[in-house]
């Protein structure tokens, strides 16, 4: 059963300027898993850019947004050549996708030119048909 779907657009332009004026932005969002896997990608803002938007997909399938007792470190987006992406929340985010029944969590990214975007869809086992 869905419990909750997200999606987020973000400007891949805003992201590299925040990487270059903002010293602590990258280390504020990403989790160092993120930014090893993304620091000698030549896309890297694009592919940062991704992972923020899954972030915020993320958030908002879990419907909190980010704020008190939620942060963009308690979303990690996973990945690796030729491997679907997948999201491991800790934190309040895992608390609340505890909370809420959450089994899975899908995601799918994608970037092209100017933008970076991410869907998240939030799953629980549905209990009106029990498994076999």
């Amino acid at each position: 059963m869905i419990i909750g779907i997200g999606f987020d657009l973000v400007s891949v332009a805003r992201i590299a300027l925040l990487l270059a004026t903002d010293d602590a932005f990258e280390t504020r969002t990403f989790t160092a898993s993120e930014r090893e896997a993304c620091a000698e990608r030549a896309d890297r803002a694009q592919a940062l850019a991704a992972r923020l938007a899954a972030k915020e997909a993320c958030l908002k399938a879990l419907g909190t947004g980010w704020g008190p007792g939620i942060s963009f470190l308690q979303v990690e987006v996973i990945s690796g050549d030729g491997v679907q992406p997948g999201l491991h929340l800790t934190g309040g985010a895992g608390a609340r996708a505890r909370e809420l029944g959450i089994e899975r969590m899908h995601v799918t990214l994608t970037h092209e030119g100017s933008f970076a975007a991410a869907a998240v869809i939030a799953e629980s086992r549905d209990l009106s048909h029990p498994a076999d």
